[in-house]
């Protein structure tokens, strides 16, 4: 293993983690309720918000995959990753510079955003087979993982100190203080991914890096069409993807509703913030030591435990009364998110050929973004059918029992441990 290469690939986690701890989990809802969409209906500006992700999110399902399939023809890894990294950044930083109640334009640079850090992370995921092989990839993802919580917990708690005693950084107030949180997200993004871009090299391609781009676009697309075939026929791999879309709904409904739950319950947005560091910096070894356990036992039974986990914690989410339940819940949490995530996505890399990883990692991340469908649809109906938002949560049960069920099927590749 080339630790260089290994640890420039992981130190990316860190770069782009910030955006989904500082804007997506912290602030950005915040303030687009209360600065951006100030006096208006509660409701409305969650439809709105709710509008412009589901936008976004559709828009990088469906073109992830053919750009995933014409970095694998053109070798184009690195630059689509590069290019995708530059407008998230840049849209971030911008976020800066949004007035007060223009709640349109800054949903709309939020979106672009998104977009920017869904779709780097298909290029980021597709250089993982060029970076590690064999039990060696438990150990980058692993370390991918755990360097996003705590790079991630770094910034974000140096940002809410910005914004809770923004005069020791001498701003002017905390809207001030959540703007500049904004601009360093971007800064921090674009400097931390300077080892990716420098020491990991694109992966080789064969003749058809000179073609033109027209053609590799049209080979891309049949290739695409060809490895969803393969993936049908490919049983074992087919039940992977097919588990992974169930229980990943279930863990990212938990990681979106998670503080939505936490105030319909009762508990301060002050409750909440220290609840999301907690998850963070509890997740940075844990993620790293799923990886020894991989080691050992395989990818598999560690992600099964780690559903099984989240299972019971939905279970003790039900139950919960004051903010140190929320506490131990976030710890609960912290302790397997980053292990479910970081194995299915080794396990997956293991089980794929790659030199096609960017088209494969194409539909991984489909199948990604398609998740969360059911989870608050469960979570939802049960809360308004029960009347109780505590047995809405039940719901989910269903998705982590049924996604084990069918991962309990699928089988290793022979270089398991």
């Amino acid at each position: 293993m080339d630790r260089k290469k290994v640890y420039s690939w992981a130190i990316y986690d860190w770069a782009n983690s910030a955006f989904a701890t500082t804007v997506m989990a912290g602030f950005f809802p915040v303030f687009f309720k209360q600065y951006w969409s100030q006096g208006t209906d509660p409701t409305l500006t969650t439809a709105r918000l709710g509008t412009a992700i589901t936008v976004g999110s559709l828009l990088i399902a469906a073109l992830s995959p053919f750009l995933g399939a014409l970095a694998d023809t053109r070798g184009y890894k690195k630059l689509f990753c590069f290019i995708t990294m530059l407008i998230g950044a840049g849209a971030t930083s911008t976020l800066g510079f949004v007035p007060e109640g223009d709640w349109f334009l800054a949903v709309m640079i939020y979106g672009i955003a998104m977009m920017g850090f869904n779709s780097t992370g298909v290029f980021y995921d597709s250089l993982l087979p060029s970076v590690a092989r064999g039990r060696d990839v438990h150990f980058a993802s692993s370390l991918g993982y755990s360097l996003g919580y705590l790079g991630g917990g770094v910034l974000f708690l140096l940002n809410v100190l910005m914004y809770l005693k923004p005069h020791l950084f001498g701003l002017s107030s905390p809207v001030e203080g959540v703007k500049y949180s904004f601009f360093s997200v971007g800064i921090w993004w674009i400097g931390f991914s300077i080892p990716l871009f420098k020491n990991v090299p694109e992966p080789k391609v064969g003749h058809e890096d000179s073609i033109p781009i027209w053609k590799a676009t049209r080979q891309s697309v049949q290739r695409l069409w060809k490895t969803g075939q393969q993936i049908y026929q490919h049983k074992n791999l087919f039940y992977f993807l097919l588990a992974y879309w169930i229980y990943i709904d279930g863990v990212f409904t938990v990681i979106t509703m998670a503080v939505d739950f936490g105030m319909s319950i009762g508990f301060q947005a002050s409750d909440l913030i220290a609840a999301l560091l907690i998850v963070q910096f509890v997740g940075f070894p844990f993620a790293l030591a799923f990886s020894k356990l991989a080691d050992k036992f395989g990818s598999r039974s560690p992600i099964l435990i780690c559903l099984g986990v989240y299972a019971a914690t939905v279970i003790f989410a039900t139950q919960m009364t004051q903010p140190r339940h929320f506490y131990m819940l976030a710890c609960i949490i912290g302790m397997v998110q980053g292990g479910v995530q970081a194995l299915s996505r080794s396990l997956f890399t293991r089980m794929i050929p790659a030199r096609s990883s960017g088209e494969y990692f194409g539909l991984f991340n489909l199948v990604g973004k398609f998740a969360s469908i059911f989870g608050p649809i469960l979570v939802g109906w049960g809360a308004y059918l029960s009347g109780e938002p505590r047995m809405g949560m039940l719901g989910l049960l269903v998705l982590f029992g049924l996604g084990g069920t069918l991962l309990f099927l699928v089988e290793e590749p022979s270089d398991a441990a």
